[in-house]
């Protein structure tokens, strides 16, 4: 997939990139298994240059390793979806508040990059429509002229991607294509005052519109499984577990007697011993 006579920096640069497409576009979800090996492959590259590769993302939050079982792309945590929300509009609103004037070419990169995400809405291409909304942010930071912060705007959009995914965001995406036209209008007016404000207000939308839910907990997968067939998964709480305890122990604290035993009946009218006499031991004779 990449060319032979690139130098290791840019082949490694164009496997970082493939992947935060990815990302942005939707095609790795939160969780995806990358193998170093595989993707060796892909590229005709050595694992070395696919681990440094790994390793660069891995440091911009994309993915993460874990031991004895290889790379995954990250699930954020409800904690870490919140700081990356905080750092773009960090990034984002302080950018567009110190910016200069955006010149005609700049503008019309802009304006070509919201024909495309409307066209993207009308296909109905969900893959190009996720990337291009994303990727509004890095081309708008590289049209202000800032390559530091567009790169560092590749990776934190690259992780609300993720995070929308996982936290089930229901952000209609011709509002936010709305709100990219409304920021570009005001960058095309010189008021980058209220481009900011719109920024601001754009980013508290998509994050309001994340459902975020608490983890289900280890066993949660296991105990779907083997619900009974028919009958959803019972749901366990720290409540019922604890009352579940309780009983348990309190049954193993008071065991329950078993029921006496009926006395059988003699098997030929003798007469017995009285109780305080000992049992003589029987004789042959006396056999039935």
């Amino acid at each position: 997939m990449t060319d032979t006579s690139l130098s290791d920096a840019q082949q490694q640069a164009a496997i970082d990139r493939s992947i935060v497409d990815a990302v942005l576009a939707g095609r790795l979800k939160p969780g995806a298994r990358l193998v170093e090996q595989q993707i060796a492959d892909l590229f005709g590259v050595s694992r070395t240059l696919v681990r440094e590769a790994l390793l660069k993302l891995e440091a911009m939050g994309i993915v993460e390793a874990s031991a004895r079982r290889g790379w995954f792309v990250v699930e954020p945590s409800v904690a870490e979806a919140r700081e990356a929300f905080e750092a773009r509009r960090a990034v984002e609103v302080g950018l567009l508040g110190c910016a200069g004037k955006v010149g005609p070419v700049a503008l019309a990169q802009l304006r070509e990059h919201l024909r495309a995400e409307r066209a993207a809405i009308a296909a109905d291409d969900v893959g190009e429509r996720s990337f291009l909304l994303g990727d509004f942010h890095v081309c708008l930071a590289q049209a202000l002229g800032n390559r530091v912060l567009a790169d560092i705007l590749r990776g934190l959009t690259a992780r609300t991607v993720l995070i929308a995914a996982l936290y089930q965001s229901d952000h209609d995406a011709t509002a936010s294509c709305d709100d990219h036209e409304a920021i570009v209008a005001a960058l095309a007016a010189g008021d980058h005052e209220l481009a900011a404000r719109l920024m601001r207000a754009h980013i508290g939308d998509v994050e309001a519109a994340l459902k975020p839910v608490a983890p289900a907990g280890p066993l949660a997968e296991l105990r779907a499984a083997l619900a009974p067939v028919g009958r959803p998964a019972p749901a366990a709480s720290a409540a019922s577990a604890a009352s579940a305890a309780s009983a348990a122990s309190a049954t193993r604290a008071q065991p329950v007697s078993p029921a006496p035993r009926p006395r059988a009946a003699p098997s030929h009218p003798r007469t017995a011993p009285a109780p305080t006499a000992p049992a003589r031991p029987r004789r042959k004779s006396q056999e039935p």
